[in-house]
């Protein structure tokens, strides 16, 4: 029986929400749920999602690369073909202008084209279909968004309004070490060096490299408060009541009732505020941008100069202070 479209977005808003399955059952959840459907070549789409296992992919580009392809598939049937050596490149522009038209932003439609385009490398690879598909690709504008960092004034108030210990240890590990909230949830106790002030990330979120951050005085006597208080009998840093780990939304949810208590709530902050935050206040501090690149885990510098555009108060300051010996008549000779 042919799964309709209807029924076939329902198994992936289902699939959405599995955060902490092992990769292999998470596969096996995937493959089972592709072999329900009648999606043309489904069966390259099962041998992709394998393969993405058996290289180690991160259990969310496994979950991205899913949808990601499980829609366009869906729409490429919709839309009379049924073979995936006839797909060309006017199939690719009408499925980004759909995703669009469906309200999709910009970043997340070219994130979703990145996997469906190594969804049709692979079929090259597997001589599905023909390497010409990928001479003119689809470029997507993506605006070039500023980071929003925290006021000084609404971190104090936050911080203030954080009484129970596991949740101050939490926001302010994120605040001071600039880790991203995945990397932060993923943490075990033989990660911690409180000795030398130091937390190993031994695999980047977003780009597979490790790096070493630091801890500053408040954040590791916070650590230490809830190192004291917690079961260690727990193999994960942060835990929830009935779980392993804190999931996504948990933390999430920590974040926004400590801004809904201190009245913060319409003005934009997001759990990933704290890490803008930490870089805007170390870049205001004097830190060069190759130092905060490596903290910040940037595999390209060109990320961590967005911070210097928006927050860098010494461009500002450099700005007064030759512009007051100009207005003295200080400047002399001539151009």
């Amino acid at each position: 029986m042919t799964q309709t479209s209807s029924s076939f977005e329902a198994i992936i808003s289902d699939n959405s929400a599995v955060n902490h399955q092992a990769p292999g059952s998470l596969i096996d959840h995937f493959v089972e749920d592709i072999s329900k459907t009648e999606l043309p070549g489904k069966e390259h789409f099962e041998s992709l999602m394998r393969h993405k296992w058996r290289m180690n992919h991160k259990p969310h580009s496994i979950r991205g690369s899913f949808q990601a392809v499980s829609r366009f598939l869906s729409f490429y049937c919709n839309s009379g073909k049924s073979k995936l050596r006839e797909i060309v490149s006017d199939d690719l522009e009408a499925f980004v202008e759909h995703e669009q038209d469906r309200g999709l932003k910009v970043t997340s439609t070219k994130t979703r084209l990145n996997y469906i385009w190594a969804f049709l490398r692979y079929l090259i690879v597997q001589d599905i279909i023909d390497h010409s598909i990928l001479k003119r690709k689809i470029k997507i504008r993506v605006p070039n968004f500023l980071p929003r960092a925290i006021a000084p004034v609404d971190i104090r108030k936050l911080l203030g309004a954080i009484k129970d210990i596991r949740d101050r240890a939490l926001i302010l590990v994120l605040l001071r070490t600039g880790m991203r909230i995945g990397e932060l949830l993923g943490l075990q106790r033989r990660d911690l060096d409180i000795r030398e002030r130091k937390i190993h990330i031994y695999e980047g979120e977003n780009n597979s490299l490790g790096r070493v951050v630091y801890l500053s005085d408040d954040a590791l006597m916070a650590l230490r408060l809830w190192l004291k208080k917690r079961d260690k009998s727990r193999e994960y840093l942060f835990y929830g009541l009935n779980r392993s780990t804190i999931c996504y939304s948990s933390a999430w949810e920590i974040f926004a009732k400590y801004l809904r208590e201190t009245r913060l709530q319409h003005k934009g902050y997001t759990i990933h505020s704290l890490r803008h935050t930490f870089a805007s206040e170390l870049l205001n501090a004097g830190m060069r941008l190759e130092c905060l690149q490596l903290l910040l885990g940037h595999s390209d510098i060109e990320m961590t100069r967005r911070y210097a555009r928006l927050t860098d108060k010494s461009r500002e300051e450099e700005y007064f202070r030759a512009m007051e010996i100009i207005e003295q008549g200080g400047i002399r000779g001539a151009y």
